[in-house]
């Protein structure tokens, strides 16, 4: 018999979910209660700083777990997610540039400081309406959105798979740093976008709103763990995980499997344009660096380490490695690299499964359908209409 059970309240059922958004919000509550309530000075209070710097350790996170969502349920391994993250991120920047209105160096009040400092005579076509916080958020989703739509389009149906398709993610995030790098794109090139200011009329320096940041990081984080959750725990998501384990029997039984994968690399790229625009308004800057290859390959790292196709394993892998790398860099910041690798050789050989293989074995949790593999035939059969849509 089906279960009756809404895909959406499904999540909510299962003993994974239940613990990680528990841990997640006592933590997110905690902070915020260790930093506005204790005084400066107070062994437990938690700084302005730490509490932006855990705010980007979440915006990380939520990266993380978008990145687990292609390759820990759908096998496509994405070196080239950064591109999505930065993506996400230039289009909150470039709100922010237009809030500062006649407040800059030059005080233009149409032109940011880097457009009048080249020259330009008028806000090119592409800058229009991000003085609206509405169009701004909603090109957080659709400027993503839209370049995994057509990349994926292309990719999934001439059935490119494997390390080809991981090799072009890689180039097309490459390719965008190089072209982002150039002063005539008119996102600030080198330098990027930076000194904001304000965010819907809120001093970002304040120490209430980076606190507001923060919260809003882990109500994203939450969120999105529950959208990917309800995803996977779907029949979609059994497809999915059906096309990584076995893609040719699956399209043999009639699925049209290069739209499930177009689907879920689609979201998996808006919620990393997510992660990206509220990573923005608490570091302060964008600027190409984000598209960097390397940035996109550390991501996988992180979901490596963690566990792949656990969702909660990238969360761990994100905050574990980001805090030793601020650690790490505090300490001998030119071996940081160093490090990495020799930590990812290290899981590749004594961790295969991750941190989350680890809490597999003792039980913690429902065992997820994902860690085995599916059988298509023993899937339901699509309907006429399901194969043909």
């Amino acid at each position: 018999m089906p279960d009756s059970r809404s895909w959406l309240a499904r999540p909510f059922t299962e003993r994974s979910t239940q613990i990680f958004l528990a841990v997640l919000t006592l933590s997110v509550l905690a902070i915020t209660l260790l930093h506005v309530l204790l005084p400066e000075g107070h062994p437990l209070h938690v700084s302005t700083f730490t509490v932006t710097l855990l705010g980007k350790y979440l915006c990380y996170a939520l990266l993380a777990v978008a990145v687990d969502l292609v390759w820990g349920y759908l096998g496509i391994l994405s070196l080239g997610h950064g591109a999505f993250f930065a993506l996400g991120g230039y289009a909150m920047g470039m709100y922010l540039m237009r809030e500062i209105g006649d407040r800059g160096v030059y005080g233009n009040p149409e032109l940011p400081d880097f457009m009048v400092f080249l020259n330009w005579q008028e806000l090119p076509w592409f800058w229009q309406g991000f003085d609206m916080p509405g169009f701004a958020f909603l090109m957080v989703l659709l400027a993503p959105g839209l370049l995994a739509l057509v990349f994926g389009f292309l990719a999934f149906r001439s059935r490119v798979t494997g390390v080809y398709l991981s090799i072009i993610t890689q180039a097309l995030t490459f390719a965008l740093m190089l072209a982002f790098f150039r002063n005539e794109m008119g996102f600030g090139g080198n330098n990027g976008l930076t000194d904001f200011k304000d965010m819907l009329g809120f001093d970002l320096r304040t120490d209430a709103m980076r606190v507001a940041l923060f919260i809003a990081s882990g109500v994203a984080l939450g969120l999105g763990y529950l959208l990917c959750r309800a995803i996977v725990g779907s029949k979609l998501g059994r497809v999915s995980i059906a096309c990584r384990d076995a893609e040719a029997r699956t399209r043999f039984l009639g699925y049209r499997v290069e739209r499930v994968q177009l689907f879920i690399f689609v979201v998996s790229a808006m919620l990393a344009g997510v992660a990206g625009a509220l990573y923005v308004p608490q570091v302060g800057i964008i600027n190409p660096g984000e598209f960097s290859p390397l940035f996109s390959i550390e991501v996988v790292v992180w979901v490596a380490l963690g566990g792949r196709a656990t969702l909660y394993g990238a969360v761990l892998g994100a905050l574990i490695v980001n805090y030793a790398k601020t650690v790490f860099t505090g300490i001998m910041p030119d071996a940081w690299l160093f490090a990495l690798g020799g930590l990812f050789v290290l899981v590749t050989v004594l961790l295969p499964k991750g941190i989350a293989g680890l809490f597999a074995q003792r039980g913690w949790g429902r065992r997820s359908s994902s860690k085995a593999k599916i059988d298509p035939t023993n899937a339901t059969r699509p309907t006429e209409q399901e194969a043909t849509a």
